[in-house]
Order: C-alpha cells, then structure tokens, then sequence
C-alpha cells in the first residue's frame, strides 16, 4: 500500500516539474564538449598478503625492475603475495590542461584478495588513439573489507578489489576541442524531442534575432557564433541560461519488475477496456454534469466533466475503463483497497496487451 502511495507522489512530482522551465544548459551539451575515456595498465604494490602470483604479474613485475636496472633470471619465478596487476581508468573532461588533475578508479585484473594498503607505481593512461593524456601514481582508498578463516569461510564487504585516488593523476596532453573551429555553435538535447527543439530554436531567435538557430533535427539546434574565443565563451554563457519550457514526455510507464517501483507519466490514458484480476472490481466512469444559469442572468450554459470511482473488494472480478481516465484514477483507486504493487503491475501489463494505453509500457 505505501508503494501504491509513492507511485501516486511519483506522478503528482512528475506534472509539477513538467510545468516549470528549464535552463538551456540543463537540458543539453555542447557539441564537440564532452569527456573522453582513459585506461592504463599498471602494478599496485605493498599488498598485506593479498596480492596474486599469476603468470603477468610475474611478467610485469620483472619488466618493472628491468627499468631500474635490476635483471632476474628468466627462469626464477618471484614470490610476490604484496603485488597486484590493475586496470587504471580515469574520465578525461573537455578543457583539462596539461598539469591539472583527475580523479582515477583502479581494479584487480588477477586473483588479488583486496587492494586495501597498496599503492599503485605510475602508470600511463591512454586514450582511444594510443596516445598518453595522464600519468597515474598514488595510495589507494578501499572501501570494502574482506576476511578469510582457516577453515576456508569468508567474509567481504562490498568491493576490496577496487579502489580510487581522487586527484591520482596528472595531465599530460590536452584533447583538442572542435568548440573554438567554425561559425556555429549546436546545442545537443538530452532527450530527443522536435517540440522541444523547435521551441530552444525560438527562444534563441527571440533573444538573438531571426534565423540566428535552427533546429536540425529532434536532437540538435544550430546556432550562429561569433568566431572570437573570448566573445564566444561570453556567447555561450549567456545562450545557455536562457529558460524555456521543454515539451511534455510522451506517454510512458516504466516497471521495475525486481524492486516494484513503477513511474508513471502524467499523458498516460486509458482507453476503452475490462480485465479480470482477482477479487477486486474497479468502475471509473465519466459523467458531464451542465450548469444552466438563471433566465435573467445573461450567462452561457457551462458543461464539466467528472469521475466517479467506485472500488469495492468481493468476488467479482472486472475492471471496467471508461475512454480518457488517466492512470493517476486507476492508482488511487487500487490504493484505497489496500493492493500490492504486484496487483497493479499485472493490471498495467494486461492494459497494454490489449492496446488500453495509449502510452509506452517499459519493463526494467
């Protein structure tokens, strides 16, 4: 029932916000503005113990002492219980310049029992195309704990095997961005949508002038800029707090079938429909009621509509839907007798197979 109740709230938040503008820079990217992927391979030393003795970490750990000079023979097999092979990757922002930092995210690749205590040897991080962008080096921060017993029980609390340096890495070479290059600066939607396109095109035009956006497609709107770099950043800024109102999602229920939880949009309707589901009946209807004024009031006759629902628990079995009742009716109406979330998501699944909503049902 408190599910049921949350579902509801869910979709009372969801019309409030759908309401109320948005800035430009909310509700888009920059083209050409992004971050980009960094992964490196490298050792973390001074393990308690928990470290591995696989075959590349052998390998590796003999190349590492090759670069300070130190050869071993290549048969002797080094017994190494305090040093772990790791993958290092990191998330390189638009703009970071040669010096700065970034945080970095560091996981066992082998048999390593924990990471807790080690600190990973530098170790470069590279990009899509094989350059180098970062230099890693640092002691990690393990948040998870494990524990073994002799009689070989174990105990881990969350994730011993990963760990993170904020600020672990320095940059070495900055990604260029096409930002500066050309006339036109385009602004991405974060979800797709011609009204709302059309609608950030306006609002540019309005403040701008005329033709000075245009909307390509449902993601992307066009914007005439200034190729000056300092005059278009001062562009830019003021372009991306603009405020407009973005068009309404489109009709779309999501059900999480694992927790439950299931969001429902404020377009979605009903259409015509009666299904069977266990003890419980539900009539939604609609009635117009007219309102006549007085023969002398000089008024105009006023028609409103209303919904009646009427929900009682016994052996019938129907649910009866009458055109146009939003799923907001149908869930207050289940709630008031006291059914589990299961109960709903098997109503909005028989819905939709027979074509009584008019919107998108996602099961995640």
């Amino acid at each position: 029932m408190n599910v049921l109740k949350l579902i509801c709230l869910i979709t009372l938040i969801a019309c409030q916000f759908s309401a109320h503008a948005e800035r430009i820079k909310d509700i888009s990217m920059v083209e050409g503005v992004r971050s980009n992927q960094l992964v490196g391979y490298g050792l973390v030393v001074g393990l308690p113990g928990t470290g591995e003795q696989s075959r590349f970490t052998q390998q590796s750990f003999k190349g590492m002492l090759s670069n300070f000079g130190i050869s071993l023979p290549a048969n002797l097999s080094p017994k190494i219980k305090n040093v772990a092979a790791v993958a290092v990757h990191a998330e390189l922002p638009a703009f970071r310049k040669p010096g700065q930092t970034i945080d970095i995210t560091v996981s066992s690749i082998g048999s390593a029992g924990s990471l807790r205590g080690g600190t990973l040897l530098q170790t470069f991080l590279k990009g899509a195309d094989g350059n180098v962008y970062a230099v890693a080096q640092g002691s990690l921060i393990v948040g998870g704990l494990g524990a073994q017993g002799a009689d070989g029980s174990r105990v881990v609390i969350n994730t011993p095997t990963v760990g993170r340096i904020p600020n672990g890495a320095t940059v070495e070479r900055e990604v260029k961005s096409p930002f500066m290059q050309g006339d036109f600066i385009t602004f991405n939607l974060n979800r797709p949508d011609f009204t709302t396109a059309k609608r950030l095109e306006k609002t540019i035009n309005d403040l701008v002038g005329p033709n000075s956006a245009k909307a390509i497609d449902s993601v992307s709107v066009r914007v005439i800029a200034p190729r000056d770099a300092s005059q278009r950043v001062s562009y830019l800024s003021t372009l991306e707090n603009l405020e407009f109102k973005p068009a309404d999602m489109s009709a779309k229920i999501i059900v999480n079938s694992r927790t439950g939880t299931i969001v429902i949009g404020k377009n979605v309707k009903l259409q015509p429909a009666a299904i069977t589901h266990g003890g419980l009946t539900v009539t939604i209807s609609e009635q117009q009621n007219v309102a006549q004024p007085n023969a002398l009031a000089e008024g105009e006759t006023v028609v409103t509509q209303q919904s009646i629902i009427d929900v009682n628990e016994d052996d019938s079995r129907a649910f009866v839907f009458n055109p146009g009742v939003s799923l907001d009716d149908l869930v207050r109406a289940i709630n008031e007798v006291g059914a589990a979330p299961g109960d709903l998501m098997a109503i909005l699944e028989a819905l939709k197979e027979a074509g009584a909503i008019n919107g998108q049902l996602v099961v995640i």
